[in-house]
């Protein structure tokens, strides 16, 4: 299929810059789940309009539920280049080697950015790094330069270190307090994304604690999320992911292989759980463990072997995230289901509201 199949107009009001009542900042994560929930219907393309809490009424007893458990590292770093003093901006991705200080890292603005350049960090400069690589278009490895101890180190990157919210959130307001919370799921364990796997956000206690009386099994995995980036090319067959980390266990294998063999559901939360389910795949219907790296892209048409059921969150128009969830869906039923969802003044983005695709 061609790019151009997933552009559609968003109108610039319905993308969320705040969760659904954030104004009630000691209460934000009781009403994580009071987001609106759109329920697609694949096989007769009927829509009902919830709240996120519903996705309950969906879920059986002994179906399985796979989230990500990755955690959001406080990955921004807001520094000066050396001489100019121009303003840069510096995602940590992953730490190449502790001893070296070497770092993964995307630059923007990146164009600018060479080797040998040297970065400054702190209100007194008072961390250095220097470029030695280059890996992508906007990607460098770092070598940062400090004396301490790694413990130390990695205590002064934290205290500097912003929690990457999306930038067109920052277009339109400053980082807020409750964002170092808010954009993190409440199940977060494994640190090592610079983005959030937003389709988690809608879950709060209440509903966690609901899923659990209902004898809802809780399925896990690790996929660490990069910036990721923009397809560029009208042939998707051409588009390249970029490689992120990703830990699936024999333990969490076997939850989600069982239950298909006693005729349960498994619901994924978020695309990045089914690329994840996806990437594990061995004979048809079964998943192993998994202990490496992902590429995978998804794109229509595809024949998903694992999920029966999939929450998401509203993606933005040519995204890699509204393509492999339209795949999943069927992309006429999901241009459908967009329009709608933009009649109905559904909120797009990281904080904005869900669906779940059954």
């Amino acid at each position: 299929m061609k790019l151009s199949y997933f552009n559609f107009n968003l109108p610039k009001d319905l993308i969320a810059d705040r969760p659904v009542n954030a104004e009630y900042e000691k209460l934000l994560d009781q009403k994580r789940d009071e987001s609106r929930l759109m329920v697609l219907h694949r096989d007769d393309g009927k829509v009902e309009h919830r709240l996120f809490k519903d996705m309950i009424d969906y879920i059986d007893t002994d179906d399985v539920v796979v989230v990500n458990n990755t955690k959001v590292f406080p990955a921004r770093l807001d520094g000066e280049k050396e001489k100019t003093g121009a303003h840069i901006t510096v995602f940590l991705l992953r730490e190449l080697n502790p001893e070296m200080r070497l770092w993964d890292v995307v630059v923007e603005p990146a164009r600018k950015i060479r080797i040998g350049n040297k970065l400054y960090f702190g209100e007194n400069e008072s961390l250095l790094a220097e470029v030695i690589d280059n890996t992508t278009s906007r990607g460098r490895t770092v070598r940062f330069l400090y004396d301490g101890s790694h413990e130390e180190f990695i205590s002064l990157i934290r205290s500097m270190g912003k929690t990457p919210i999306p930038d067109y959130i920052l277009k339109n307001r400053d980082l807020e307090k409750f964002d170092e919370n808010r954009y993190q799921t409440l199940y977060a364990k494994v640190e090592g994304s610079v983005a959030a796997p937003i389709a988690g956000l809608h879950f709060s206690p209440q509903l966690l604690k609901r899923l659990e009386i209902k004898e809802v099994k809780w399925a896990e995995l690790t996929l660490h999320i990069g910036l990721g980036s923009s397809i560029e090319v009208e042939d998707l067959s051409k588009h390249r992911m970029s490689a992120e980390e990703m830990h699936l266990d024999d333990a969490n294998c076997d939850l989600v292989n069982n239950a298909r063999n006693d005729g349960h559901k498994i619901c994924c939360v978020g695309a990045t759980t089914l690329r994840a389910l996806e990437t594990a795949v061995t004979t048809p219907g079964k998943i192993c463990p998994f202990d490496g790296w992902t590429n995978k892209f998804i794109f229509p048409p595809y024949n998903f072997t694992i999920a029966d059921m999939a929450i998401t969150s509203l993606h933005f128009p040519c995204s890699p995230q509204f393509i492999m969830m339209s795949a999943f869906a069927g992309p006429e039923l999901m241009r459908d289901a967009y329009q709608t969802a933009i009649r109905e003044k559904y909120r797009f983005g990281a904080y904005g509201d869900a669906m779940l695709i059954i």
